[in-house]
């Protein structure tokens, strides 16, 4: 038997759950979807977002009201001799209403696949609806991409997905001779559970209720069960994914926003998923480049973190790193290091260097065409205070200053410190040097 997913599939625009940015009344998408109905003019189009949210179904719906005819693709499996096989009809008296290629999965194809659309696509002799998972903008050929418009499916709500559970349980009661009752509290979890993935969801239920005893006319699907089958399925992640990427960059953006709460919550989907190197990486890296010079000694105590998640293991491993995670979002924060050195990186990659001053290059004794003999390098520990002017930065970037005092405790007595030491030659807070 098929799937429940399948066997649920809308047949219409107007069944599909969620998307209403695209398919709702007036939208841009909507209204040149009824506008193809009645010419049979079809753009090209990419569908771009995670699993289960009704790529395929809109592109399916779309594609059987075009009148012309439909050949599908999917890129984990189609090979060139596919392709060359949908376009063998172009001319033809198959393809004299049109050809459409539904290709899902496409970021699957290598450039050469897909750089052999490109023809029939410009000319128009095909119409292509492909769909991915994946970011477009990193996995498609831009000459097919700027062939196509990309519309972005978003993960459903868990309002949408209950909708969509409500009426596969008056179909599973329908096939069963059984009805099938969903309390209130078993469909708010099964859709909260979901991850926003309506197949995922709907397998799930289809399970829960396979399970579920018959008593008294009905098959209830508790709570419990609902748990039993559903514990995980909330998890939406891969590792070489746009989600991967997207729960790091929350995970460091709530830390460095000061927002414990969110930080652990990202840490919790982190490893949740086992991804253990992830959510230390980045907490190392926010430690040193968000923190910083304001608390500095903070990056020992994140390391022995660290050290220590990577020592106990998962499950465990959750203990040292949330203690870490709540420091360094609380901590005070300074990014004057991280900006320094950026903008010395500019200089170098610029090509504004020049040679090392004579006083603090590694030779001791000069050729004869120098001009001024000696290494002259003046020890700084032999100095009052152990510092002596001199110059350290090459001729051509003298004066140029990268690093400025933050405004933080730390830095600021730091700042104090040198201004009394080195007098009103001192770089001062807040002064730029560039």
């Amino acid at each position: 038997m098929e799937p429940l997913a399948q066997r649920l599939r809308p047949r219409s625009l107007e069944e599909v759950c969620g998307q209403q940015h695209l398919l709702g009344p007036g939208r841009v998408f909507r209204r040149t979807m009824d506008a193809a109905r009645a010419t049979g003019r079809i753009p090209n189009m990419i569908f771009y977002g995670p699993s289960g949210v009704g790529k395929t179904t809109v592109a399916g719906i779309i594609a059987q009201n075009s009148g012309m005819r439909l050949h599908k693709l999917n890129g984990t499996t189609a090979s060139t001799a596919d392709i060359k096989a949908v376009l063998a009809e172009v001319g033809t008296l198959q393809g004299s209403g049109g050809l459409l290629l539904y290709l899902d999965e496409i970021q699957y194809f290598n450039k050469r696949q897909q750089q052999s659309l490109l023809e029939c696509i410009e000319e128009g002799t095909v119409t292509l609806i492909a769909s991915t998972t994946e970011n477009p903008y990193f996995y498609i050929y831009n000459a097919l991409l700027s062939r196509c418009t990309v519309f972005e499916f978003k993960p459903l709500s868990a309002a949408d997905i209950a909708l969509g559970l409500q009426r596969a349980a008056e179909r599973l009661g329908q096939e069963g001779g059984v009805p099938v009752t969903l309390p209130p509290d078993t469909l708010h979890y099964l859709a909260e559970s979901a991850g926003g993935d309506m197949r995922k969801a709907l397998g799930n239920l289809e399970f829960a209720v396979t399970a579920a005893p018959a008593e008294n006319g009905v098959r209830t699907v508790t709570p419990e069960m609902a748990r039993q089958v559903a514990r995980r399925t909330a998890m939406r992640y891969d590792k070489q994914g746009d989600d991967h990427y997207d729960i790091i960059s929350a995970y460091q953006k709530s830390m460095r926003g000061s927002d414990p709460d969110a930080a652990l919550h990202y840490l919790a989907r982190l490893l949740e998923a086992g991804d253990l190197p992830s959510a230390c990486r980045r907490l190392m890296v926010t430690a040193c480049e968000d923190v910083g010079l304001a608390w500095p000694q903070i990056i020992p105590i994140v390391k022995a973190a660290v050290d220590a998640a990577n020592m106990l293991g998962l499950p465990e491993a959750a203990l040292p790193l949330a203690d870490a995670v709540v420091l360094v979002a609380t901590a005070p924060k300074s990014n004057s290091a991280h900006n320094a050195y950026y903008a010395a990186l500019a200089d170098v990659q610029a090509g504004r260097s020049g040679p090392i001053p004579r006083q603090l290059q590694n030779k001791h004794f000069d050729g004869e065409d120098a001009a001024v003999k000696g290494q002259h390098y003046k020890y700084a520990h032999d100095y009052p205070n152990h510092w002596v002017e001199q110059q350290y930065l090459p001729d051509s970037l003298q004066g140029v200053h990268y690093y400025t005092f933050g405004d933080n405790k730390t830095e600021q007595a730091a700042a104090a410190y040198w201004k009394r030491v080195k007098g009103a030659g001192a770089a001062k807070p807040g002064e730029s040097g560039k």
